[in-house]
């Protein structure tokens, strides 16, 4: 399934992300659950990784890659088992991030996206209200123009990175007498006076911040509006899909680790004078869970498919969300049943990850309101449209994205093009500070070469022109950007200014030498 969908380039993202969390989260998050709060540090990190600001357009500093992309980063994620650690970046990405640059005026994206994409910023969405939920349209926050400035009113509860954030994308009412009209979407910084914040204790998602907000008569400029005032509702159903497409992947995923460790655990753990996972009641258990499992990754990856093809298909996502989310459930349930009294410690996996799936069949839409969307399709008929674009752009994601690109400019040499020395020179103590690659690599810099040998206790660079088993064509200018960290060898693979021939396993091995 995964080439159908995955490119080699998609892969090699992967791979790149995968060891970046391995490295600077998973060992990590033990210690931010206990801290109930991740440090920002992480996401400048990843923001100068070019992890971040993927489907997002260059201009703002982003890769302008297409969805599949957001896709892999989501999956990887869910592999850390850890909710509070995934939602605190999902809700800047995919939740706050999108309206600003959909709708948002060029000084609302010149202020914030370049932050947002580089991990300097972290925001919020703020729809919920102790009284109003899923029905937006009877939110009672209310912004009255006066003059230059909106004076806000009201509380918002249950808000992601509402405490340690820096602004909330807030659902207001401009007029309160029109309804679902006179919603609209207001940037509200958390520093501005008459903004509160309260920290509310969870259930799960330990590692992320979720607050209470409330706000007593806040100025906010009249230039912090996103879009068209009384708009904001038909955004908001806009935006929502995509908030329900992110998290599947990483549904997905996080599923995907409880059947490998509980597999893990079956094999070790005996009774009756045989390991657990040779009893056919607990084998069949695996079997179905596993296969619903696998349907639900391919529902998940066509519902991708379609977002990234610009098809707006909101009963599909909404079943989805309803599925995936009650499978998560059922999965984590099931699975630390298999671990007996250790699964209900919290040294064991599966007691953090039990606690934090329940949130899935309330957040984002709650199950009953995705069956009461469903139901209206079915029976009713009734159709749900996408809400145009301010700026007239395609949407975050979409096929029809601008074509891959750096996330970061890269520093020439006064134009000119560094000499064989000062390359060799350059790599020679990265590379032997590196764990050595296991074969060769070979850099073309179009009538200059650079030969690592990887093979023996340590990496040897030449300037020998031989084959390799892995070749990487680049210019002598982003080589040196390489060398001097100006340049993420991720970002120069999906931006297509560094070519590889031969075996890609090799390839990923070059954000250790350059990383």
């Amino acid at each position: 399934m995964n080439s159908y969908y995955f490119t080699e380039e998609h892969e090699l993202f992967r791979q790149s992300f995968r060891t970046f969390l391995e490295k600077e989260a998973i060992p990590n998050i033990d210690q931010w659950e206990e801290d109930r709060r991740t440090p920002r540090d992480i996401w400048k990190k990843m923001g100068d990784m070019g992890f971040l600001g993927l489907a997002y357009p260059e201009e703002y500093g982003g890769m302008g890659l297409d969805f599949f992309y957001d896709v892999v980063f989501n999956e990887e994620l869910g592999r850390c088992n850890s909710g509070g650690f995934a939602i605190t970046q999902q809700v800047v990405q995919y939740m706050s991030g999108p309206y600003i640059l959909k709708y948002g005026s060029a000084y609302l994206k010149k202020k914030y996206l370049p932050g947002i994409i580089a991990g300097e910023i972290i925001s919020s969405i703020g729809i919920t209200e102790p009284g109003a939920g899923s029905d937006v349209q009877n939110i009672q926050t209310k912004a009255i123009r006066e003059g230059d400035y909106y004076i806000v009113n009201g509380s918002k509860t249950f808000i992601t990175n509402g405490v340690y954030g820096d602004f909330v994308v807030t659902v207001v009412k401009t007029d309160p007498s029109r309804g679902a009209s006179g919603v609209s979407l207001l940037v509200i910084e958390q520093s501005m006076e008459g903004v509160s914040t309260r920290k509310l204790k969870k259930l799960g998602w330990h590692s992320s911040d979720t607050a209470e907000i409330s706000f007593d008569n806040v100025k906010v400029p009249v230039e912090n509006l996103v879009g068209e005032e009384g708009r904001g509702f038909y955004y908001l159903m806009n935006g929502l899909q995509l908030e329900r497409i992110c998290g599947l992947p990483a549904g997905i995923t996080a599923m995907e680790v409880a059947i490998e460790k509980s597999l893990q655990y079956m094999s070790e753990r005996h009774a009756f004078g045989k390991p657990i996972n040779k009893f056919q009641v607990l084998r069949h258990k695996i079997a179905q869970m596993a296969s619903e499992i696998e349907a639900a990754k391919a529902f998940t990856y066509t519902c991708a498919k379609m977002y990234q093809d610009g098809i707006y298909d909101v009963k599909l996502c909404s079943m989805a969300k309803l599925l995936i989310s009650e499978l998560a459930e059922k999965v984590a349930t099931q699975c630390l049943q298999f671990f007996g009294g250790y699964g209900f410690m919290e040294e064991y996996p599966l007691a953090r990850m039990y606690r934090d799936v329940r949130v899935g069949t309330i957040g984002g839409g709650s199950s009953e309101i995705m069956r009461e969307i469903i139901s209206k399709m079915i029976i009713e008929d009734v159709g749900y449209k996408a809400a145009p674009r301010t700026d007239k752009k395609v949407a975050v994601g979409s096929s029809n994205s601008p074509k891959p690109s750096p996330v970061k400019s890269v520093k020439k040499e006064a134009g000119q093009a560094a000499s064989i020395d000062t390359l060799v020179a350059g790599i020679q103590q990265q590379a032997a500070n590196a764990k050595p690659l296991g074969k060769t690599l070979k850099f073309d810099m179009g009538g200059q070469q650079l030969f690592i040998d990887g093979t023996g206790e340590s990496n040897v660079v030449s300037v020998n022109d031989e084959a390799a088993d892995c070749t990487v064509n680049v210019s002598i200018d982003d080589f040196q950007a390489l060398i001097s960290g100006n340049l993420n060898p991720m970002s120069a693979f999906m931006s297509g200014k560094i070519k590889v021939d031969g075996d890609m396993g090799v390839a990923m091995k070059l954000q250790s030498l350059f990383g």
